[in-house]
């Protein structure tokens, strides 16, 4: 096997079943083609399958049925099918060049849904599709379509599942279908941030709600507070990798459990239990219930913890044995993956909660109250010790990671007392690096560009360094008039979406037609996108107003920047970022050179990371355990502006001279417990990167007008970074290292030979 060839993702067999309800009913993909005109039928395949959203023909196939109804659709498969007239959709019925780009991707779809030579097949040919891992998390960003993610947490799970299914892993992943999901947001005129949420229309989305043999819906139960609470299991397919999604919202149901799943991360304790009750207990059972018997349960974050004991309470109904008899056995199919680097972010319940919840439970398992709650606690025989998830999970898997090597060793310290028979450097939590998923977030135009220069098999070999050293051989002027391409598309998203929130806040005329100059495709542009949260220092960049303006205003070399993210409902300072950001935006000396984009969803993240020329990330150290919009900046020529936290740690290279050769790191590599020390540390060194390198590097051109060493730069951000913060790279990693380890020897040797 050659380094060219090993990633390549080769396919497995399509297991029908998967798109059939259990009676025989027609599948909801099957009822959509009917429809449809003949020659148009197997869009309905590709509308139930998100394996679309990641091709190169991504942008236009949906899309040029009605461009206008696509947007306000929210860029929904099923609804623009469903929405559009019989007169529009016969049109294309005879259109060759549609039906033509339709059958080449129908043809590259089956393929890829029917090849059984896949990598995993290669590396690890014990996994089997019978046998799945079953990956739980309590959010998945798998396309804006549908909304059941907030962030970070949930994009890198949907990363997760694309990569498994790119590389022929067999996975189903386990999470919560929510009525109205992630709060939606706008901002009033005093730039305040307003809450709202909307219903998400599950009988128009790319959804399957799993029937049983009588053609009713199937579910499982679950007590909650001394009620029964009915579940219904949805299907959505991520590629070769089936979702499925849990819903309390049935009419049998009393009304307060049916808005159990009704908000992503919404309430209080009360209903952040019983989620985490319906995710783990409830994911278990459903999977049960659907005939699957995973191989290993794959814990993303501690939300899902309580699987752990639901696999134990049915092995022992199983078996007969006790709780401690099988305790060794359920370890060894649980594994874990921890995302929080401090220990207030991790959850944790209290005793009188636990009782409401588990009073019923812990009698099954055959365990007293106290032997059930020291599953939880970090300190063993404290009354007071509250149920933590973390902790939970920590017990009951056989192994544990941080999501870069900082929040590995971040980690271990977190946890040490867990073991206290262990140095810190011992403590049984390593770390696999986050990663993306290429095909999704590089721009079709940039892709393009890479099948042209690399092959037109980049994307299956996305971890080999020596295709990536091709970009060198990308001619300056090509790379650089696709990156413009990309930045003047942001700019009119941004610009569009400004002036659509100005509108409905029903500001002046001469204030809305000023979103015509806003922002200019000629200047540097930066990207700041994420939670605004106090910890990530969102409006870092502005703390100094007389040097911010000077920087941004410069006539000659000016600066601008891009916001866009949320914060989270109870968080007012994190809204208090938001509103001086918008100050910003309205003072008059910059105004056109800040902007912020309002409810940030994939989309809008997408045409950020394709379209900046810098990506800016400066949280305080050691709180990023990874991030990975940076990353999805790599893949499109941005450069990275960042503190050295997370993955940049990793990521970022310097040359002789001490300055950074695929990016800038903010700041001194130093930690304080005094915030307002470090800010200004931090702030300081931003703005004297910008000054001294950063601006200057950019409007360094030739007699052309072109900025050769910027590009070069450019080049070094890709072909540095993109062999390593991938997720076929990191799911392979999760195969060899944690999936399977009886591989990793095996492995190792083809992986060096790939990496060299």
């Amino acid at each position: 096997m050659n380094d060219v060839t090993w990633f390549q993702p080769t396919r497995i067999k399509h297991n029908s079943k998967n798109f059939m309800t259990n009676n025989g009913a027609l599948t909801p993909a099957q009822q959509l083609s009917k429809k449809l005109p003949q020659t148009l039928r197997r869009l309905a395949d590709l509308a139930y399958n998100y394996w679309w959203s990641w091709t190169t023909d991504r942008v236009s196939l949906f899309r040029n049925i009605d461009p206008e109804e696509w947007e306000n659709c929210g860029h929904n498969p099923v609804a623009i099918l469903e929405s559009a007239s019989y007169e529009r959709l016969t049109q294309l019925a005879e259109d060759p060049f549609y039906l033509s780009q339709l059958q080449s991707l129908v043809a590259e779809f089956d393929q890829y849904m029917a090849q059984q030579d896949t990598w995993v097949s290669r590396v690890a040919p014990q996994t089997s599709a019978e046998h799945p891992i079953a990956y739980f998390c309590a959010e998945f960003g798998i396309h804006e379509s549908l909304p059941i993610y907030s962030g970070g947490l949930g994009i890198l799970a949907g990363d997760h599942l694309k990569s498994a299914s790119d590389l022929g892993v067999p996975m189903v992943g386990i999470g919560l279908l929510y009525r109205q999901g992630y709060f939606r947001q706008r901002l009033n005129r005093s730039g305040w941030q307003e809450d709202y949420y909307v219903d998400n229309p599950f009988s128009q989305m790319p959804l399957e709600l799993i029937n049983n043999d009588q053609g009713e819906p199937l579910t499982i139960e679950l007590e909650i507070r001394q009620r029964c609470v009915k579940v219904q299991i949805w299907r959505t397919q991520v590629g070769r990798v089936s979702l499925y999604l849990l819903d309390s919202d049935r009419e049998d149901n009393d009304p307060i459990d049916r808005w159990l799943t009704g908000h992503l991360y919404g309430g209080n304790q009360d209903t952040r239990i019983a989620q985490e009750v319906v995710l783990g207990i409830g994911g278990v059972r459903a999977l049960t219930a659907l005939g699957i018997a995973p191989s290993v349960y794959h814990l993303n974050e501690g939300h899902a913890a309580f699987c752990t004991l639901e696999v134990a309470r049915q092995e022992m109904e199983r078996t007969g044995k006790s709780f401690y008899d099988v305790e060794a056995s359920v370890r060894n199919r649980c594994v874990f993956t921890t995302h929080t680097p401090v220990p207030a972010g991790h959850d944790v319940f209290s005793g009188d909660l636990m009782d409401s919840y588990f009073a019923h439970y812990w009698v099954q398992m055959k365990l007293s109250r106290e032997q059930f709650m020291a599953l939880g606690a970090r300190r063993l025989g404290d009354p007071w010790e509250p149920f933590g998830m973390t902790v939970l999970a920590l017990r009951m898997c056989r192994a544990a990671n941080g999501v870069s090597e900082l929040h590995g060793y971040v980690s271990r310290k977190m946890w040490t007392i867990l073991y206290p028979d262990r140095s810190e450097d011992k403590v049984p939590i390593g770390h696999i690096t986050n990663g993306v998923h290429a095909p999704t977030w590089t721009a079709p135009l940039m892709a393009d560009l890479y099948a042209k220069y690399l092959g037109e098999d980049w994307k299956t070999r996305v971890i080999n360094p020596k295709m990536w050293a091709k970009v060198d051989d990308i001619p300056d002027e090509e790379l650089w008039w696709r990156h413009q391409v990309l930045k003047e598309r942001l700019i009119a998203h941004t610009r569009f979406r400004v002036r659509k929130a100005r509108e409905q806040r029903g500001e002046s005329y001469e204030h809305i037609q000023a979103t015509e100059t806003l922002l200019d495709p000629n200047v540097l542009t930066i990207g700041f996108a994420r939670r605004f949260s106090p910890y990530k220092r969102g409006d870092l960049i502005l703390r100094d107003a007389q040097r911010a303006i000077k920087i941004f205003g410069n006539a000659e070399r000016p600066v601008q920047i891009v916001f866009a993210g949320k914060a989270h409902p109870a968080d007012e300072e994190g809204k208090r970022i938001i509103q001086r950001i918008m100050e910003w935006c309205r003072n008059n000396a910059i105004q056109n050179r800040v902007a912020l984009i309002e409810d940030y969803d994939i989309y809008t993240g997408q045409k950020l990371v394709q379209g900046v020329d810098v990506w800016l990330n400066n949280p305080r150290r050691p709180l990023e355990a990874s991030g990975t919009s940076g990353q999805k900046v790599c893949f499109n020529g941005g450069i990275n502006c960042s503190v050295l936290d997370g993955w940049w740690c990793e990521g970022y290279q310097t040359g002789s001279d001490g300055k950074g050769l695929n990016g800038w790191a903010i700041g001194e590599d130093a930690h304080t417990s005094d915030q307002e020390v470090q800010d200004r540390i931090d702030s300081r060194s931003l703005y004297q990167l910008l000054e001294e390198e950063i601006v200057p590097l950019y409007y360094d051109r030739d007699a052309n007008g072109i900025p050769r060493r910027w590009i070069q730069m450019m080049k070094a951000s890709i072909k540095t970074n993109a062999p390593l913060f991938n997720t076929d790279r990191m799911i392979s990693d999760y195969v060899s290292q944690v999936y399977v380890p009886e591989i990793a020897s095996s492995v190792a040797p083809i992986l060096a030979k790939v990496m060299v």
